[in-house]
């Protein structure tokens, strides 16, 4: 049998990891259905969410908008790129985020972009910043503040969205460029569970089975990694004018996250702030990768990462604050012991037998002798 399986995983040319990753991904996201299903059923039938605007000519150049429920006033306004491993990111992954915001009286655009292989990394941050430059210029239209713009991203997309911003910047420190929109739009950035020197995890990520070859391809080649890695490009004496420009930057990540481990936001904080860029970074004791993103939210109650994201978002609003101080707690979505145990799901170790078979491809004879324990 065991034979059997691993001839077909060689015919599909999947490698052992890949395949337990897709198992534990199977019951993790079995656990947490309870409160997708809720949250899918708000994403396509709320009134409060615009769904697939176009802000480019691409295919995937689409944005959702998440509405507050009483838009008296221009609200507050967050641009958000979301997260996928630079392969399946898609713009409903932040219909949780989105729906929280709007219910304390922010506007969402959760931002589409091309995925791999559909488009590399280039193509990925050309489309971020179409969006946001979407954003800048037409929010008003639905009610945003244009003086009030945030940009977010999470995970993959904490990068693109960062790489957008400093090429911003950068185009803007030059001489003669057309730009459609401006950093000096942006009040703050905020870096969710984030990767900014893609050269110290490409290892890293080879590990975890997004492979070299792979993550290569998406990053353009190695002869890219730097110019596509903010923590080394905020460094560079050439565009010391260009990180004068940069607003705010908030990073925020967990301690347990394996995924990309929170030393990713300490040194790239320690990047900015070593050039004069006003930075702050929060860290979650003991949350993983997913935590701040999908168990806590749907957990209800109090949520630490919406409410430090609020707090700079409402800082010198007075009359937000009591608002908050009185408002209804989340709902329970998902009830705790499912939440634990995909909490569990999110980080299973692999047994050290089968670690040999971590290679993109099974054409390495080197491989099978050290699965069957022969030299022959």
């Amino acid at each position: 049998v065991l034979n059997a399986i691993l001839s077909f995983c060689i015919y599909l040319r999947v490698g052992y990891r890949w395949i337990t990753k897709f198992l534990a991904l199977g019951c993790y996201a079995i656990l947490l259905m309870p409160g997708f299903l809720q949250v899918g059923y708000y994403y396509f039938f709320s009134s409060q969410v615009r769904r697939s605007i176009v802000y480019g000519d691409q295919p995937r150049n689409r944005l959702d908008l998440y509405l507050p429920m009483n838009i008296n006033e221009p609200k507050p306004v967050v641009a958000f790129v979301t997260g996928g491993a630079w392969i399946i990111g898609y713009k409903a992954w932040g219909s949780l985020l989105g729906q929280e915001l709007a219910e304390k009286g922010v506007i969402v655009a959760c931002i589409d972009y091309r995925n791999f292989p559909q488009g590399t990394i280039s193509d990925m941050v050309k489309d971020a910043s179409q969006g946001i430059s979407f954003v800048c210029n037409n929010i008003s239209e639905y009610g945003g503040d244009p003086n009030r713009i945030y940009l977010v991203g999470q995970s993959a997309g904490a990068h693109i969205a960062a790489c957008a911003l400093l090429n911003q910047a950068i185009k803007e420190g030059g001489e003669g460029e057309n730009t459609s929109w401006s950093v000096s739009q942006i009040k703050a950035y905020f870096g969710i569970s984030g990767g900014y020197n893609i050269l110290n995890l490409v290892d890293h990520f080879h590990r975890r089975g997004l492979y070299r070859s792979i993550f290569l391809s998406i990053m353009e080649g190695e002869q890219s990694l730097e110019r596509f890695s903010p923590e080394v490009m905020v460094q560079d004496p050439r565009f010391r004018h260009a990180v004068s420009l940069l607003p705010l930057i908030v990073l925020l990540h967990g301690t347990a996250d394996h995924s990309i481990p929170s030393n990713a936001s300490k040194a790239f904080a320690d990047a900015l702030r070593k050039v004069g860029v006003q930075v702050e970074l929060i860290l979650y004791e003991g949350k993983t990768h997913t935590d701040l993103f999908l168990q806590d939210p749907l957990r209800g109650g109090r949520d630490d990462l919406l409410e430090d994201i609020i707090a700079f978002i409402q800082a010198g609003d007075a009359g937000a604050l009591p608002n908050d101080e009185n408002a209804t707690p989340r709902r329970r979505l998902v009830p705790e012991f499912m939440l634990k145990l995909a909490h569990k799901m999110e980080d299973i170790p692999f047994p050290p037998k089968f670690k040999c078979l971590d290679l993109p491809m099974f054409d390495d004879t080197r491989a099978w002798r050290s699965f069957y324990g022969t030299s022959q």
